[in-house]
């Protein structure tokens, strides 16, 4: 039986993020701007990435998880941002 390191494991638990992200998207559980889905890619991404650069490096595979956290952070910023221009545009009540 082959030992797993701390590096296969993020390479799973990131895996499940990404897929778990996505059927609950599709399920209609999140919402593709939400903050919740874009996070869960985001530390999804990362987790394969560092299985990939402590464990078999695959270059093609590492730059599809530096994009995809790269899509998510810039999700995570604008949705900061628009949030922050609704809140000084919004009336008092």
């Amino acid at each position: 039986m082959s030992t797993l390191f701390w590096y296969d494991w993020a390479g799973f638990i990131g895996v499940v993020l990404v897929l778990l992200a996505f059927l609950l998207l599709q399920a209609h559980k999140l919402h593709g701007n939400g903050i919740t889905y874009q996070l869960m890619n985001v530390f999804g991404a990362l987790g394969v990435a560092l299985s990939l650069l402590f464990g078999s490096f695959n270059a093609s595979a590492f730059a599809l998880e530096i994009a995809w956290m790269a899509i998510g952070i810039f999700g995570i910023v604008r949705s900061a941002r628009r949030r922050q221009t609704e809140r000084m545009t919004r009336p008092d009540a």
